[in-house]
């Protein structure tokens, strides 16, 4: 039998988040917890998807091609009150405001994942979810809904059960609910209630959990596991713990995520941004005043865990620090190519700061390669 050798000529790209190495072949698998479409995207939403976007782009730069699955929440009680509101169908109403975000988004140049799941379409799926949990002993049937067991999750966030019972009422989680072994149990499948779309399963009529949608559509669209699961940081627990707690019983393959990205969350007057404070700044009312490159910028030019303030002169130095990059990047090419030292930064933890000052101190082609990298021209 003749055999081919095949020697090995580079070393493996290798991204690092939050301290973890992550080598990796030619392709990343990254899923990102989308919107529940039922408002305008503010610049609190636009922020996580640019550092996804970035993080995509910057993979290309290590020859690893990203795999994005990017989900839309269409099946959510907070949609549906404001789908009623408005006097619409659940579904029309959230596909309209999708094409809302859609188009803010691609003003900011985020470029569109490779899978878009919506979440009403993957009804079977969670039913299937919740049988495969039933059947591994992390959940149990009650009174036509699914629970999954979730008396440990909050441990894998680091939290105690106080502050976890506390964000699992803020965040929906229905603490109180006596159907239930422990309080911290979610649903996977909600009997159904007034008021809200419902479909048919083995457990009665109802509609999927929150974090089981989740499961359900990144075990779909990847299988046992993800390179990296992105979003912000406030959905760090309950969704985002709970939504690995799921697909890791489901597959008992740990752990489910081999990196996170929890990109920090945006304030106006020291409060964080959101419709119920008031203090929305819409990415619309923004691409009318400044080119995407300089707000892209100016939510770039930070690490992307920290939470950060947003001013409008915050947005004036982005587009000043702007024309400093491209004005590095018209001068003539520095004796040496610093290329490599900002393809390390941008790999290590995304520094996207440490390589804007190696850009600007060399200029040139180092300077260019940075504004096409990032999206920045």
């Amino acid at each position: 039998m003749n055999m081919t050798v095949v020697h090995a000529t580079s070393d493996p790209a290798t991204l690092v988040l939050a301290g973890r190495q992550v080598p990796m072949l030619d392709s990343a698998r990254m899923y990102v917890c989308g919107i529940t479409p039922y408002d305008v995207t503010h610049l609190g939403h636009a922020a996580t998807f640019v550092w996804v976007d970035a993080l995509g782009r910057v993979l290309r730069l290590l020859g690893v091609e990203p795999v994005v699955c990017r989900n839309v929440t269409d099946v959510d009680d907070v949609l549906d009150a404001a789908a009623s509101r408005a006097g619409a169908p659940y579904d029309e109403f959230a596909a309209i405001q999708q094409y809302h975000f859609e188009h803010d988004l691609t003003g900011l140049r985020v470029r569109p994942p490779l899978h878009q799941p919506r979440a009403h379409r993957y009804i079977d799926h969670v039913i299937r979810l919740a049988r495969g949990l039933i059947a591994a002993g992390a959940a149990y049937q009650r009174d036509g809904s699914v629970f999954f067991r979730g008396g440990a999750v909050a441990a894998r966030a680091a939290l105690d059960r106080a502050e976890a019972l506390r964000l699992s009422a803020e965040y929906g989680g229905r603490p109180d609910d006596r159907s239930k072994d422990d309080p911290l149990d979610v649903t996977v499948w909600q009997a159904a209630e007034p008021g809200h779309p419902a479909w048919d399963s083995p457990w009665g009529a109802g509609r999927p959990g929150w974090h089981a949608e989740c499961a359900a559509m990144a075990l779909s669209a990847f299988g046992m596991g993800v390179d990296v699961h992105a979003g912000g940081s406030d959905l760090r627990f309950p969704h985002h713990a709970y939504h690995a707690a799921m697909a890791e019983a489901f597959t008992g393959v740990r752990p489910y995520a081999r990196a996170w990205l929890h990109a920090g969350t945006v304030a106006v007057g020291g409060v964080k941004m959101a419709k119920s404070a008031g203090n929305l700044v819409l990415v619309s009312d923004l691409l009318t005043r400044y080119p995407a490159a300089a707000i892209r910028l100016m939510i770039l030019d930070r690490h992307w865990a920290h939470d950060w303030e947003y001013t409008d002169k915050s947005l004036e130095a982005a587009a000043a620090r702007l024309a400093d990059l491209y004005q590095a990047a018209g001068r003539a090419d520095a004796a040496s190519d610093s290329a490599a030292e900002i393809r390390r930064l941008l790999a290590t933890d995304l520094d996207v700061p440490g390589a804007l000052e190696v850009a600007i101190e060399t200029g040139g082609v180092s300077a260019r390669r940075l504004i096409s990298a990032l999206a920045l021209d």
